[in-house]
């Protein structure tokens, strides 16, 4: 049977919010979202329910598959799940990071296994599964704003660069020497007129201008906090997809911008961006001080023209990190030590030249209230959405508002 004619690319596209799945489950009563694990059963499962529920199935595959007793059809389904499964692991879009058969292949998690046999070997997305998702992501994202150009963080300075866009200038040191050659010719017959030799001088050099683009430094703040699955909503997993797109797009149009991840919770830290597909929501508070001061420290690294964090939150800041390192938590209403700590880290983010753009998943009033302060301090903007447009609202803002030169 031909295994090969299924195509990875949309298995894998089906298979999205399984793989980013960040432990919001709509049953309370089922598993503990928080015990869930990539093993191999899940992901047979899952690759099950793409094949006989997303239409991935030929009609020609599908008879071959109905040939025989139903024994017959439950073993080949289970062979052709297998096959996808080392297919993904051959062509580098899965790998497996404990307990590996020790001779080729991987341990069937069909039916008939035992218990706990599949579940003993974990799968890891590698690489490029993020950046076939992020992609997918973004060209959707894309998609649904319409016509769109990316360009780059144009500025109102003007530059001696390569690429020619404004009236030329005269020469001055320091400058790329961007020649002008028939301005530079031009000047110097009207000084020595016709003739040869044409002796050039200092003052003929004439250069092209270019816009001045400049680089940005970006910091996410992903808020992975207990009510980002709460409310019957999830909201995590938006936002997941969202950073990979924004990560992707930074790579392939912005090559000069840097992105780096922070999530907050009770604390904070920095992520690498290979591990954001597999991050889920905590029985967390919302410590949203401490991630703007792990924001600014990371930012403090970076060398750009252009230097911002872009928060996604959908609670109030319930927690804050004291100066022993303990962890204060206060869930009722906006507390007034925690809200007063967090706005000045906004103030010291303010004085360092940093922007803050918050993306706000709640419209409480209170919340509302907060986040216009925290707006109207740091000069930054402040987005109230929801997660199915988070995305287009951040990649606007991405691509078309970052256009000032932060003097």
């Amino acid at each position: 049977m031909d295994w090969d004619s299924l195509s990875l690319e949309e298995l894998l596209n089906h298979l999205s919010d399984f793989l980013l799945q960040s432990g919001f489950y709509q049953n309370p009563y089922g598993p503990n979202p928080f015990d869930q694990d990539h093993d191999l059963q899940n992901l047979h499962d899952a690759i099950l329910d793409a094949l006989l529920n997303q239409d991935m199935l030929s009609e020609e595959l599908l008879e071959k598959l109905m040939e025989g007793s139903g024994e017959d059809l439950e073993e080949k389904l289970s062979e052709l799940v297998q096959k996808l499964i080392e297919r993904l692991e051959e062509e580098g879009y899965l790998s497996y990071s404990e307990n590996q058969p020790a001779e080729g292949g991987v341990p069937n998690p069909g039916p008939g296994h035992e218990s706990g046999q599949a579940g003993q070997i974990r799968f890891e997305l590698t690489n490029k599964s993020l950046d076939f998702l992020g992609y997918r992501t973004l060209k959707d994202l894309l998609g649904s704003l319409g016509r769109s150009q990316f360009g780059r963080h144009d500025t109102r300075e003007m530059s001696t660069g390569i690429e020619a866009s404004g009236a030329s200038r005269h020469y001055e040191f320091g400058d790329t020497l961007n020649l002008d050659v028939s301005g530079t010719l031009l000047q110097a017959v009207r000084r020595e007129g016709l003739g040869t030799p044409l002796k050039l001088d200092y003052p003929d050099l004439l250069i092209h201008q270019s816009e001045y683009q400049s680089s940005c430094a970006t910091v996410l703040m992903l808020d992975c906090s207990h009510s980002m699955i709460l409310y019957g909503e999830d909201r995590f997993t938006p936002a997941k997809r969202v950073a990979m797109a924004l990560a992707h797009l930074i790579r392939t149009q912005y090559p000069g911008d840097s992105l780096n991840l922070v999530l907050f919770h009770d604390s904070a830290e920095e992520l690498p961006l290979s591990q954001l597909a597999r991050v889920q929501v905590g029985p967390y508070y919302t410590n949203t001080c401490e991630g703007l001061r792990l924001a600014q420290r990371i930012l403090a690294r970076q060398r750009k023209d252009m230097k911002q964090i872009v928060m996604i939150t959908d609670g109030k800041p319930s927690a804050l990190t004291r100066d022993n390192g303990r962890v204060y938590k206060n869930s009722f209403g906006l507390d007034p030590v925690v809200v007063r700590e967090t706005i000045r880290e906004v103030a010291a983010c303010r004085r360092s030249g940093i922007m803050i753009n918050t993306f706000m998943l709640a419209r409480d009033y209170e919340l509302v209230s907060f986040v216009k302060k925290v707006t109207e301090i740091c000069r930054g903007k402040a987005y109230f959405t929801t997660p199915y447009t988070l995305g287009q609202y951040l990649l606007l803002d991405y691509m078309q508002n970052k256009v000032k030169t932060i003097h």
